[in-house]
């Protein structure tokens, strides 16, 4: 790792801990809540403590004026929930794209198990190439989605690891990932890579359920979460995105960061 990569590593994190909140759900999903007047919604996540912002790279006009100095990632691959598949993504961009619309690192999904599986290991294999010219970090999502993987098998997170294992090989920096359910099955995945790993929200629960996610992904070494719409499809954006950084961050219990956050602890 380059100089200008590790610098640019600490723009979107805090001591290699990582609260990275994607808003490229424009493509995948359309305007839905929360991106509608995304300025207020980036706004709103950076006051409570997101060390870092995602988007595609049409939106960063957007978010430059409303980011309170937090980190902008540019995302290079989308797919809709319209289309014939949603597993097949493509790319959106470039580094020198994503470099010109004013970005500290990009990142890149991959589906590991898919039917896309060989045309997305090439594609990550040659962005990490081409962003290691620039000193540009990469945010690999590796997920294990295919006709064969099952989420509630017990080797699930067998399959999770490989995925992880497999962004570190191809040159990224940081791995974003599905969390397995429990601190104990996601040890595995940790310990599968020597990348900072973060997990991402999947569906959007109860605020405790958020949370409790979170601090088992940490207790289970996860350096921090990229998490999307529990955030920003939550009623209080700044709330919730303050006591996740509180887990995160400061390593407080689930119960204690909803508190100090204003949120209600469900019985």
């Amino acid at each position: 790792m380059n100089a200008g990569t590790r610098a640019r590593l600490e723009r979107i994190g805090t001591d290699g801990q990582y609260v990275v909140v994607p808003m490229d759900h424009g493509i995948t999903m359309g305007a839905v809540t929360g991106l509608k007047d995304i300025e207020s919604t980036i706004d709103a996540i950076t006051r409570g403590g997101a060390d870092a912002v995602l988007t595609q790279r049409g939106i960063a006009d957007r978010v430059h004026p409303n980011k309170n100095d937090a980190g902008y990632i540019v995302h290079l691959n989308g797919s809709t929930t319209i289309g014939p598949d949603e597993n097949d993504k493509r790319r959106t961009g470039t580094v020198e794209d994503a470099i010109r619309a004013g970005a500290d690192a990009v990142s890149f999904h991959i589906n590991v198990g898919s039917k896309y599986e060989r045309e997305q290991i090439s594609a990550l294999s040659d962005l990490t190439t081409e962003a290691s010219k620039y000193g540009l970090p990469v945010l690999a999502m590796a997920y294990a989605r295919g006709p064969d993987i099952d989420p509630e098998a017990d080797d699930y997170n067998q399959y999770v690891g490989h995925a992880v294992r497999l962004a570190e090989e191809l040159g990224s920096d940081v791995v974003k990932t599905g969390y397995t359910g429990d601190a104990e099955s996601f040890q595995h995945v940790v310990e599968s890579t020597s990348l900072p790993v973060v997990i991402a929200g999947g569906a959007k629960g109860t605020d405790k359920e958020t949370l409790d996610m979170v601090r088992g992904a940490v207790d289970a070494g996860a350096a921090g979460v990229s998490m999307g719409r529990s955030i920003f499809q939550h009623e209080d954006p700044e709330k919730i995105t303050r006591a996740v950084a509180s887990v995160v961050h400061d390593d407080a219990e689930a119960d204690d960061a909803l508190r100090e956050a204003g949120l209600a602890v469900e019985a």
